[in-house]
């Protein structure tokens, strides 16, 4: 016995260091916002998360926070492995139950009672057996509809797998749009031992859509009280989770609070704090029946077997029907139907403890909900002014919020230690392709990087698109980095039709520009550019998968390859669609090409008419494009012929040929070999020309490339010569695959003289 119990408390230990140290870590991490205890206050623009400026020494202090916690990340694997060991050194965990391991985890009040019977020396215990296995999968549902709470959804993931030690199982109630988005988002993003399903919103509708709903989430904030029909009949227990909701801690804690349900519970809640439920905000207010202060649904444990038992569709049905005869409507969506059952039914509730749910309304007394912002386990943001409220601590919050909003979400593609994933067809797929490569290469990285998978965020920002009734709408496809950011809005003023953007940023930049985005009064008042963030990834800049993503999401039969830099001619987008109707476009293999110049001048009075642009060519204001550094890439053009036609002429392809076009939808994608500078758009040409794509320059069109710093990839491929080396074996071997793929017709690639 003595032995057992010697080996119990090595156990114990190291597990109380495990729980102990995510605690300690988070004071320390958030100790520099407080100063003598009190929380120290932001500067004017610090305090306004959607101002497009930020301070420098904000980033610098957020940039430490993420290094910290990435050195925490580190520590808690290294406990984890030192846990696992005592657990399989103990005699009890050899003796006992064999097909169960356990994750020392605190469901509320567990761990006080552990420490006490520690500190009483009650050996014959030797502490409690935790409530949740070590591999047990954790389900969270979410309702999530729309744009903006796609990307809530997404920081609420964050902060879940920054802290989880177990699998998950998520179940999102989307939209279509919310489950294009998010489907999206998980697949790219591959984390292990994370499952997603999805269920449609949509279908849902009319099982809520008769009750008058006044509050600002619609017809979606009604949708938790269907979850017993809609989740899984054989999912017994589910944690409900609103998109607007950070945790601090792992949420296998919560969990674990299932364990602690007696009787008849069902629902695990957090009272209120807010006095809404009270009637005495403000005169005559009347809000819906609710015991006591009611509760908040914002956190919802829901015992979904034992619901079903009880019918509890037809108890909120009748609850709603009888209710909503005095009241007419709901002003807290399914939060006022939730209470009315409880008042009738108080025996349904545990109460959870006020810290898995802290909300942050101006109204609420959340402060008397805790002593220290570190007792603290979820956050909740609801109210519609979000981060903006009034909180004592309310720059604690905000920085921990803002500090999972820019976490590089690549380093939470981590596998759970002693958790097996299940099998990923995606993933071995993956991993069978890499595991041909040849690391011993010089070209490894170059090889490497077409199997790269980067997290892809679609329709980051609203977009809304009504289709041309004529069937010729075009679509300006480009892609960018930060370091162009600053064109969006002159594109935007020069083409009026709709744009689809691939952006690649970091997780800390993508925030940078949605800050820069809803600063703009150009960009905030065009819904039909659709904004896709793809995350940086490698060492590579995947110029082609973005050109592809971008490509891959428009709304229209036809679209204009263009890249950033460049400007089009007022009126482009119209004489566009006029040219796809007189050119047959959607009947004929056909790629028009809108003749490319350059101005060297930062400040330039752009032409208006083609009169205006020849006379700024005849007096050296503007170029045909890379006339001085690489003429070939666009001498095939003609701009002799162009200068004086004035109507549509064909041209043939030549070696290294890349002009900007217009094509059909259904165009071949870009070749993901090449990356960074160099072949990307040459290597598309060729492949329209091996599809017998005919090459038609438009007389009245053209665009102007704006001067800018030269980018990191150029840089690199002047200066690196193994970079130039492997550029030459990819474009050799591109060739050789043209040929094989084509045949004899596409025999002229491997003899042409491409010398770029």
């Amino acid at each position: 016995m003595l032995g057992i119990c010697r080996g119990r408390r090595k156990f114990l230990a190291v597990s109380l260091t495990l729980l102990f140290v995510p605690a300690f870590t988070w004071i320390y991490l958030f100790s520099g916002s407080f100063e003598d205890g009190k929380a120290a206050s932001l500067s004017p623009i610090e305090s306004q998360p959607h101002s497009p400026h930020y301070t420098a020494s904000n980033q610098r202090e957020r940039e430490s926070l993420e290094i910290r916690m990435r050195e925490v990340e580190e520590e808690n694997q290294v406990l984890r492995k030192q846990l696992s060991l005592a657990q399989s050194r103990s005699p009890t965990h050899r003796r006992g139950n064999h097909s169960k391991t356990y994750s020392m985890e605190e469901g509320t009040g567990d761990s006080e009672s552990l420490r006490a019977g520690i500190v009483a020396g009650n050996s014959s215990e030797c502490g409690q057996q935790p409530a949740v296995e070590k591999c047990e999968t954790i389900h969270v549902a979410i309702v999530c509809a729309g744009y903006n709470a796609s990307r809530d959804v997404v920081t609420l993931v964050k902060s879940v797998l920054f802290h989880r030690r177990n699998p998950l199982h998520f179940h999102l109630i989307a939209d279509a749009i919310a489950k294009q988005i998010l489907a999206t988002l998980f697949q790219t993003w591959m984390v292990p031992a994370v499952r997603i399903d999805f269920y449609d919103a949509d279908e849902l509708k009319s099982e809520v859509s008769w009750i008058p709903n006044k509050h600002y989430s619609g017809i979606y904030g009604l949708m938790k009280l269907v979850l017993t029909k809609t989740l899984p009949s054989n999912l017994e227990r589910v944690i409900v989770l609103d998109t607007d909701i950070t945790f601090a801690t792992d949420i296998a804690e919560l969990w674990a609070v299932f364990h602690k349900f007696k009787g008849q519970q069902v629902l695990g809640l957090v009272e209120n704090q807010s006095d809404w439920y009270l009637g005495n905000l403000w005169k005559n207010h009347r809000p819906w029946p609710a015991l006591g202060r009611g509760y908040n649904t914002g956190v919802i444990l829901l015992l979904l077997d034992k619901l079903r038992k009880m019918k509890w569709e037809q108890m909120w049905r009748l609850t709603a029907e009888r209710e909503l005869m005095s009241m007419l409507s709901t002003s807290l969506a399914d939060q006022d139907i939730f209470n009315a059952v409880i008042k009738q039914n108080p025996f349904l509730v545990y109460q959870l403890p006020c810290f898995w749910n802290v909300q942050l309304s101006d109204h609420t007394r959340s402060e008397q909900c805790y002593r220290d912002v570190s007792d603290l386990k979820v956050i909740h943001w609801n109210s519609p002014k979000k981060l903006r409220v009034k909180n004592k601590h309310v720059e604690f919050f905000r920085n921990l919020y803002l500090t999972f909003l820019e976490y590089d979400g690549n380093l939470l593609r981590r596998e759970l230690f002693g958790c097996p994933s299940e099998a990923d067809v995606n993933s071995e797929n993956l991993q069978k392709q890499l595991s041909e490569l040849d690391e011993d290469d010089l070209c490894y990285e170059f090889r490497r990087e077409r199997f790269t998978v980067h997290r892809t965020h679609l329709y980051f920002l609203h977009y809304e698109y009504e289709p041309a009734s004529d069937s010729t709408d075009v679509t300006l496809v480009a892609q960018l980095s930060m370091d162009r950011l600053q064109m969006l809005e002159a594109i935007c003023k020069h083409w009026e039709g709709p744009i689809s953007l691939a952006l690649y940023l970091s997780d800390a930049e993508a925030q940078q520009f949605l800050r820069y985005a809803q600063g703009s009064e150009v960009l905030m008042s065009r819904r039909d550019v659709g904004y896709h963030i793809v995350y940086k990834e490698g060492q590579f800049y995947p110029v082609n998968l973005l050109r592809n993503v971008a490509m891959k999401h428009i709304s229209t039969p036809y679209m204009f390859l263009s890249d950033i830099d460049f400007l089009p001619m007022y009126g482009l987008y119209e004489y566009l669609r006029k040219s796809v109707i007189q050119l047959d476009l959607a009947n004929t293999k056909k790629a028009l090409i809108v003749p490319a110049f350059e101005t060297l001048r930062y400040r330039l009075s752009f032409p208006k008419s083609k009169a205006e642009l020849l006379s700024m060519l005849d007096m050296g204001t503007l170029f045909t494009f890379r006339y001085h550094v690489w003429t070939k890439g666009h001498a095939p053009t003609n701009f002799a012929k162009w200068r004086t036609a004035t109507t549509p002429y064909q041209v043939e392809w030549e070696a290294d040929f890349e002009p900007y076009v217009v094509v059909r939808q259904d165009c071949p994608e870009y070749d993901r070999r090449f990356v960074g500078f160099g072949w990307n758009k040459v290597a598309h040409i060729m492949e329209l020309d091996a599809q017998e794509y005919e090459f038609i320059v438009l007389p009245n069109a053209y665009m102007i490339h704006m001067p800018h710093a030269p980018s990191f990839d150029i840089t690199k491929f002047r200066s690196n010569k193994q970079y130039r080396i492997c550029l030459k074996t990819l474009k050799e071997e591109f060739q050789q695959d043209m040929s094989r793929h084509y045949g004899f017709a596409a025999l002229k690639y491997l003899t042409a003289e491409n010398n770029s």
